[in-house]
Order: structure tokens, then C-alpha cells, then sequence
């Protein structure tokens, strides 16, 4: 009998501890809520009330390209050196065009009664021969500081002259080794170091070889600017490789979360989802997505920050 009691209140102990367990595990379990991660799939849902509230405005994501670039660093030549050159090219045409003159004088005066004497012609032909070589002196010190082939319009002696004068200034770029560079560029855009305005060099040619800086060295002119002579400049040129295609991205849209960038896109109306987009092809004060992101889909151009919170924090309210 005792045997039987002590078998009877085992198994009642041993239910009241499993009906326990249940009870317990009921109460850890019933109060957690949904995991968010459906909710935050489908993006954060607003009404339109609360869109106006927070001032957030969408815009269509627009197609752009882009074309690679690659980047050098140029100078600006000192104009004294043009302005030398210049004048000695200008010295050497203007004595050879006299003594050709004085040359054809005497050749044609020759056997009349007003002809020089014979030492006279054999002078004046030495002449000549003397001043083509300080002409051709004087270009080879030319293309010393201009390049050995500048283009034909080099020629023109008025725009040696503004050369000369620093109106118009030579730009001196050399990119690096490894710089993607398929051929002369037809222009460059040079930007000062501590500015953001941007300039347009064209034409472009040839240049010596950098001895301070391997790489592929070119001459360009610039017109109407104020850069200072010898001042250091940014230049970038068409490299190779076809365009990148995608869509244009305002800074503005951009939040960082996680360290990486993302923007929201109404994937419908009033409903914002996040996504990631990459920032490594900046294009003006925009970035140049290719993935991602397709065009004519709305873009958050403001109060991306705000929809960030939002997310971060449900339970937070439109201000």
C-alpha cells in the first residue's frame, strides 16, 4: 500500500511539472511580436498625409552615361619662354624676308649699267644662306617650347603673338603610366586644384616627356581663363572602353546606413523601398548608377534621411 501511494503522487508531481513547463513556454512565446522582416521587404508605407509632413518629394530616375576618364596633372608654361622664342622666330623670318629682297635686287640689276659688282651678289647670297639658318634655328628653339609638331594653326603668327603676350595660355599635361589613353585626346577638361570651375583645352598635341613623371605628355592652349602662370591643375581626358549606361543619381537622395550607400525608391504609391547603390562613378555633383535602379522609377530627392529614421524606428512619427 505504501508502495502504490508513492507511485501515485510521482506521477501527479511529474504532471505538474510538465503543465508548468507548458504554461511557462506560453508566456515566453505569446509576447513577441511578427519579425519585421516582411514588413521591411515591402518597404515603409505611409499615408499621404504623412509624405506631405515630412516634405519628402520623388522625382523619376533620369538615363545617363558615362564616358571613362582618366586623369593627369598639368601646368601652366611661363610665358616668357613663349615670349623669347617668339621674338627670335619673328627677328629670323623678318631678316630673311630682306635679305631674299636684297638677294632678288641684285640678281636683277645684274649686267646693267646700275649692277653691283660681282662681290656684292656672292654677299648677298651668302646673306640669305646664313639667315635661313637662323630662321630655322629659331624654330627648332621654338618647338623646344612648344612641342615638335603643333598643330597648323601654331602658325598663325598673331596667336604666337597672344602666346607671347600670356593672353592665351600653354598648358603643359602629363598622365601617368597605365592611364588608359587610346589616342591624342581632341580636348581636355582642366579643373583647378581649389576651385570648381572647369575649363575646356583644346587643341591638343604632343609634348616631350616629362622627366619628374613617367607617362604620355601633351600640349594645350587656354583661352579666356585666369589661371596663374606655373599653377598646378587637375586634367582629365576621354579614356578607352565604351560608355556606362544607367541612371543619374542625386547626392541629395543618398543616406548611409550599415557603411554603405542607399537611396528609397516609391515602389508604390506612398510605399518606400531601400536600395543599395554604388558611389563609384561620380558624374557632376550626381553619381552614375548602373545597377539596381532602372529608369522612370521614382527617386527620393528629399527627406531620404527622415524615411531612414522611420525605418530604423517604426514607431516614429512624422514631425
Amino acid at each position: 500500500m505504501t508502495a502504490l501511494r508513492i507511485t501515485v503522487l510521482a506521477m501527479a508531481l511529474g504532471g505538474m511539472l510538465v503543465l508548468a513547463a507548458c504554461q511557462r513556454a506560453d508566456q515566453d512565446g505569446g509576447g513577441k511580436s511578427p519579425a519585421p522582416a516582411a514588413a521591411a521587404a515591402e518597404g515603409i508605407s505611409l499615408t499621404a498625409e504623412q509624405v506631405a509632413k515630412m516634405g519628402i518629394t520623388t522625382a523619376p530616375a533620369a538615363a545617363a552615361d558615362d564616358t571613362p576618364e582618366t586623369t593627369g596633372y598639368g601646368m601652366i608654361v611661363p610665358h616668357d619662354a613663349v615670349a623669347v622664342a617668339v621674338a627670335e622666330l619673328m627677328t629670323a623670318e623678318a631678316a630673311q624676308t630682306q635679305s631674299r629682297a636684297t638677294l632678288s635686287r641684285t640678281r636683277h640689276l645684274a649686267g646693267t649699267p646700275g649692277a653691283l659688282p660681282a662681290d656684292a651678289l656672292d654677299s648677298a647670297t651668302r646673306q640669305v644662306a646664313s639667315d635661313a639658318a637662323a630662321l630655322a634655328l629659331a624654330q627648332r628653339r621654338l618647338s623646344a617650347v612648344i612641342g615638335a609638331a603643333p598643330p597648323k594653326m601654331m602658325q598663325d603668327s598673331a596667336l604666337l603673338q597672344e602666346l607671347a603676350s600670356g593672353k592665351v595660355k600653354l598648358l603643359r599635361v602629363t598622365f601617368p603610366l597605365g592611364a588608359s589613353l587610346p589616342q591624342t585626346p581632341a580636348s581636355l577638361h582642366v579643373l583647378p586644384l581649389d576651385a570648381a570651375t572647369a575649363w575646356v583645352a583644346r587643341p591638343v598635341w604632343s609634348a616631350p616627356a616629362d622627366a619628374s613623371l613617367p607617362g604620355r605628355s601633351f600640349f594645350s592652349l587656354l583661352k579666356n581663363t585666369d589661371a596663374a602662370e606655373g599653377e598646378r591643375l587637375l586634367v582629365r581626358a576621354p579614356g578607352a572602353g565604351p560608355p556606362q549606361h544607367g541612371v543619374r543619381v542625386p547626392a541629395s537622395a543618398l543616406v548611409i546606413s550599415g557603411g554603405k550607400y542607399w537611396c528609397y525608391v516609391e515602389s508604390k504609391p506612398d510605399v518606400f523601398e531601400r536600395r543599395e547603390v554604388a558611389t563609384d562613378r561620380p558624374l557632376g555633383g550626381d553619381f552614375l548608377v548602373t545597377q539596381g535602379l532602372a529608369v522612370g522609377e521614382r527617386i527620393v530627392t528629399s527627406e531620404a534621411g527622415l524615411l531612414l529614421a522611420r525605418e530604423m524606428n517604426p514607431s516614429t512619427e512624422a514631425d
